[in-house]
């Protein structure tokens, strides 16, 4: 529900609610909720018994953080994937290749946001899925979501930067192709910083979302720790 932005950023999480909605009782929703906000999905606001969970904002900070991120965790999957037998880099680098071509398609396409989305995952979890090793496949499934939450919300406005995104990924579909690991690991973090870049400039334009602009300092969600979670 936070993914899809069925509970926006910024807006408050209500344990009974939650429970309610998905049948549960309140313990596992007690846990799950204090899971998401370990991960960085949830923020708390206020002190004490004033304290309240909401969903975390969509910050210029948190989503160039977020973008880097994915970006070195994707870069060493593209390096693995280049070492990968001939016969194997072909097959993945066709995949991607035709899943490009439908992206390159939908730039002419201004209603087809959802299924830009889909494409650019499915290009992406060509080369990470079934190629990484467990320890990295956990760490990326962990943090691309929060990625998501971005990248669903500002979906229409990314479309403009569509063709762009189009030549980058060629390069790395290129770069898989001929078995060049730090040429592949090097296009998948470009790919990724333009992309934290383009979305630094949409959010500078279009504003935060569920930031508490304005709010006092005892009311703004807690600070990340360097670990990732809020502080408490």
């Amino acid at each position: 529900m936070i993914v899809w932005g069925q509970l926006p950023p910024g807006s408050r999480i209500s344990e009974r609610v939650i429970a309610e909605r998905l049948g549960l009782s309140r313990t596992p929703v007690r846990s799950a909720l204090h899971r998401l906000e370990q991960e960085g999905f949830i923020a708390s606001a206020g002190q004490g018994r004033e304290r309240r969970l909401i969903v975390a904002p969509l910050t210029l900070d948190d989503g160039e953080e977020l973008f880097q991120i994915v970006g070195h965790l994707e870069g060493l999957a593209a390096r693995t994937a280049a070492m990968l037998p001939p016969a194997r880099r072909r097959e993945l680098a066709s995949q991607m290749r035709e899943l490009n071509r439908e992206l390159a398609t939908q730039s002419h396409n201004r209603g087809a946001a959802a299924r830009f989305f889909e494409l650019d995952l499915h290009f992406h979890e060509t080369y990470v899925n079934s190629v990484v090793g467990p320890r990295l496949l956990t760490l990326h499934r962990a943090i691309k979501p929060q990625c998501e939450r971005y990248t669903r919300l500002y979906v229409s406005v990314l479309l403009d930067e569509l063709p762009t995104s189009v030549k980058e990924h060629e390069v790395i579909a290129a770069t898989i192709a001929r078995g060049d690991p730090d040429a592949a690991q090097a296009a998948v973090e470009t790919n990724w910083n333009n992309a934290a870049a383009r979305l630094a400039r949409i959010i500078a334009q279009h504003g935060e979302r569920g930031s508490w602009a304005g709010a006092r300092d005892d009311e703004r969600p807690a600070p990340r720790s360097r670990s990732g979670a809020r502080a408490r």
